[in-house]
């Protein structure tokens, strides 16, 4: 796995929840002031700046960001639009990782500027508006717990103190059924295949009801039948008005919904536009490939391999 990936443990939250990847919760104001969302859906803290209604949801200026001492971001603009799709594409060590775990505090900057719905980051302190899918991993990790109540933890952003609500449980079986595991909340989350793992992540994130939804190669080693679940899912987010951050090695099923593609290599943004037609690596800009069968003095096919 590539440098980027590398998480990052001891987050404050529900005590055992938070270092095996479940839903975090600040509850004080320490801990929302770091920001971290951890494994899980996101950190609770408080809502004490509106921002601008109409603002970005996110707006990255010249982030750059190290890791091991080693610079992975290396000046990037990115904005993402009320109500956009945005993939974000690029070859393994570009940067995507690092980029979305930034915005959701995991990583901190080392320079340049982010704003979330037109708030400075240190002041941002609503993170029951953003959903986080991290890349992908075992719901369960070792912790014995039912997929409902996985999917629960997902709420305690908009719950905090006290027993889950009437709204609560609403909004869980909803994202339950959005992921087509209402059939397996009582189940056991370490009964699952590694694409219901998936599906079970994803739900703990839409429980939150969140108006920006970042999702980190949520297709990655899911079988095509939860492929084509999770995208119906996006579908039917999006047509709700969601904003979406997603980064992804390929389109695939998801290549409908997607309004642009921003392209990183070696920390750096090389193409920012429509997303590119076909499917895989070579669906990607920025590669200058000659057919082997083509003439030696012949122009390059820009077929989009990152390498």
């Amino acid at each position: 796995m590539e440098a980027e990936e590398t998480r990052e443990s001891g987050v404050a939250g529900e005590p055992g929840l938070a270092r095996e990847g479940y839903a975090v919760a600040a509850e004080s104001g320490a801990a929302a002031e770091s920001g971290v969302a951890g494994e899980g859906s996101r950190v609770a803290g408080e809502s004490g700046v509106a921002g601008d209604p109409a603002a970005d949801p996110i707006s990255l200026r010249r982030a750059t960001a190290t890791l091991g001492g080693r610079p992975v971001l290396r000046g990037i603009d990115l904005t993402v639009r009320r109500g956009e799709v945005v993939a974000l594409l690029g070859a393994n060590g570009s940067g995507k990782s690092t980029a979305v775990r930034s915005v959701v505090g995991q990583v901190p900057l080392s320079g340049g500027e982010l704003a979330l719905f037109g708030i400075p980051r240190r002041r941002f302190r609503d993170w029951a508006r953003i959903g986080y899918v991290p890349q992908r991993t075992t719901a369960a990790s070792g912790v014995p717990a039912t997929v409902r109540e996985v999917v629960s933890a997902g709420r305690l952003a908009r719950r905090r103190f006290g027993p889950p609500r009437k709204a609560d449980r609403a909004a869980v079986q909803r994202a339950l059924e959005l992921v087509g595991m209402a059939d397996r909340a009582r189940d056991p989350v370490s009964a699952l295949s590694g694409g219901q793992h998936q599906r079970v992540l994803i739900a703990r994130a839409l429980a939150g009801e969140p108006e920006l939804l970042i999702m980190d190669e949520p297709m990655a080693g899911v079988d095509l039948a939860s492929q084509e679940i999770l995208a119906g899912t996006l579908r039917e987010q999006v047509a709700g008005g969601a904003t979406v951050l997603l980064v992804l090695h390929e389109l695939g099923p998801l290549e409908p919904l997607i309004d642009r593609a921003v392209v990183l290599r070696d920390g750096c943004v090389v193409h920012d536009g429509p997303p590119p037609r076909a499917v895989g690596q070579h669906a990607l800009p920025g590669h200058d490939h000659v057919h082997p069968h083509a003439a030696p003095d012949a122009e390059p096919i820009r077929t989009g391999l990152l390498t």
